[in-house]
C-alpha cells in the first residue's frame, strides 16, 4: 500500500519523518465473530479490523488516544514498515515520540475503518454465505457503524475509557461520533478539519466522483473482479475531482498557476503543469485503491449528520456529548470550511461544553490538516499537554 502522504500532495508529511519516529511497525487484525448490526438494517455476520498500536498502555489505561482515518487513508498512522521504509504513516508528523501526539506519553491506537480495502473487512473481502469476495454485495456502512466497530476493538483491547479520539477530514467526524454514541468512554474529541454534515456542493463533488465510477465500462455493476476487470478510469477520474477540492486555489497558484510542461501543443494532451499533476494523482489512486470502498465511503460522508434525529438542531444532537473538546479548522479549507466547524462549537457551547476552537491561518486547503503548519502543530501540542497532565499527575482529564 503506497503511503497516504504519496498520494495526497502532502510531501511536507513525508519529509517530517526524517525527525524522531516510532520506529518500524507491524500492522494487527482482530477478528470479531459477533455480527454487528449496521445502520442499513442488516448485519455483518463476522469481521476483521486492521490496526495498529504505538507507545505503550499505561498501568490504568489511561493513556489511549485512538486515531480516525479519513477518506483514502488506513491505520497506518505512523512509522513505517520494515519490508517498506518509505511507507511512512500518513499522520507520521503528527505523531511519535516528542511529536505533538507523543507516543512516549501516550498509548495510540490506529485502526482501518469496516468497508476499506487496506486490511479490514470490506469489499475485497470473502463473504463467508458465497466463499467469494462481496464485491458490490458489501453493504454500505456509516460512520456510526465504524464508531460502534471500533469501540468493539477496544474492548478487546482492554481500553473502557480513550483519553481521546482524534482526526481529521472523515476521521474529525468519527471523533464526533464517538462523542455521541458513546460518551461515558471518551474524555476528549479533537474534531480537526471537519463538518456536522456536508453541504449540498460536498455531496454534488462526491456524486460526480461516483457516476464516474459507476459509467465506467470496466465497472461490471460492482463485480469488476469476477469479470477480470478494474474500473480504472472511473477512479482516476474520481480521484482528480477529490484531488481539486483538497487544495485551495492560493496553493494550485502557487504550486502550478499557468506553467506549461512543454509549450503549447494544440491538442488534448496534458499542457498545463496542473493536468499533468492530476493526471498523475489519478494514475496511482487508480492501481491501488477499489471502487467499491471508494462508493462505500464517499455515501457515508455524505450519510453523517447527527443533527438528522434531532430535527436538524445540532444543539440538541450534541447535547449527550459530555467530553470535552478541541475543534480545528483552516482559513483556505473551502471543502469544510470554518463557518461548519464553528456551527460545531456553537452547537456545544449551547450546551455549556468544554471546547476550545483554533482557526488556523494556513494556504493550503482541506489539505492542511495533514502539513506541518507550525501553529496548528502547536495547538495540538498543548491540547495534548493538557491532557496528559490529568493523567500523569493524578487528576482528572
Amino acid at each position: 500500500m503506497p503511503s497516504f502522504s504519496a498520494t495526497t500532495g502532502g510531501a511536507a508529511v513525508a519529509s517530517a519523518a526524517a525527525g524522531r519516529s516510532v520506529g518500524a511497525v507491524v500492522a494487527r487484525r482482530a477478528h470479531f465473530d459477533a455480527p454487528l448490526p449496521l445502520a442499513c438494517g442488516v448485519e455483518l455476520p463476522e469481521y476483521e479490523l486492521a490496526y495498529e498500536t504505538y507507545g505503550t498502555l499505561n498501568a490504568d489505561r489511561s493513556n489511549a488516544v485512538l486515531v480516525c482515518h479519513a477518506l483514502n487513508a488506513s491505520h497506518h498512522v505512523a512509522g513505517y514498515y520494515a519490508d517498506d521504509p518509505d511507507n511512512v504513516g500518513w499522520w507520521d508528523n503528527m505523531i511519535g515520540p516528542g511529536k505533538p501526539l507523543d507516543t512516549d506519553r501516550f498509548f495510540v491506537v490506529g485502526v482501518n475503518n469496516l468497508g476499506s480495502c487496506f486490511g479490514s473487512t470490506g469489499p475485497q473481502s470473502t463473504n463467508p454465505a458465497t466463499g467469494k469476495p462481496w464485491g458490490a454485495d458489501f453493504p454500505l456502512v456509516t460512520v456510526e457503524d465504524w464508531v460502534d466497530s471500533q469501540a468493539r476493538l477496544a474492548d478487546r483491547l482492554g481500553i473502557g475509557r480513550w483519553a481521546a479520539v482524534m482526526g481529521g477530514s472523515l476521521g474529525g467526524m468519527q471523533a464526533l461520533s464517538w462523542a455521541l454514541r458513546h460518551p461515558d468512554r471518551i474524555a476528549h474529541a479533537l474534531v480537526i478539519a471537519a463538518a456536522p454534515n456536508l453541504t449540498a456542493q460536498n455531496i454534488a463533488f462526491n456524486e460526480v466522483a461516483r457516476q464516474a465510477i459507476l459509467t465506467d465500462p470496466d465497472f461490471h455493476g460492482g463485480h469488476f473482479d469476477a469479470a477480470g476487470t478494474k474500473p480504472r478510469r472511473g477512479l482516476r477520474i474520481a480521484r482528480m475531482v477529490g484531488h481539486i477540492t483538497y487544495l485551495s486555489d492560493e496553493q494550485m497558484e502557487e504550486k502550478f498557476g499557468r506553467a506549461l510542461r512543454e509549450g503549447l501543443k494544440f491538442s488534448f494532451a496534458p499542457e498545463f503543469q496542473i493536468e499533468s499533476y492530476l493526471r498523475y494523482q489519478g494514475e496511482k489512486f487508480a492501481e491501488y485503491y477499489d471502487a467499491n470502498t471508494y462508493l462505500r465511503i464517499t455515501k457515508a460522508l455524505d450519510y453523517f449528520d447527527p443533527a438528522l434525529a434531532a430535527g436538524g438542531n445540532l444543539a440538541n444532537a450534541l447535547a449527550p456529548a459530555t467530553c470535552r473538546f478541541l475543534v480545528v479548522s483552516f482559513t483556505t479549507d473551502w471543502r469544510f470550511a470554518p463557518a461548519r466547524s464553528r456551527e460545531i462549537v456553537k452547537a456545544l457551547v449551547d450546551n455549556r461544553r468544554d471546547v476550545s476552537y483554533a482557526e488556523i491561518a494556513a494556504p493550503h486547503g482541506h489539505d492542511a490538516f495533514l502539513l506541518d503548519d507550525p501553529q496548528y502543530l502547536a495547538v495540538v501540542r498543548a491540547y495534548y499537554d493538557r491532557i496528559a497532565a490529568g493523567f500523569e499527575g493524578g487528576g482528572t482529564q
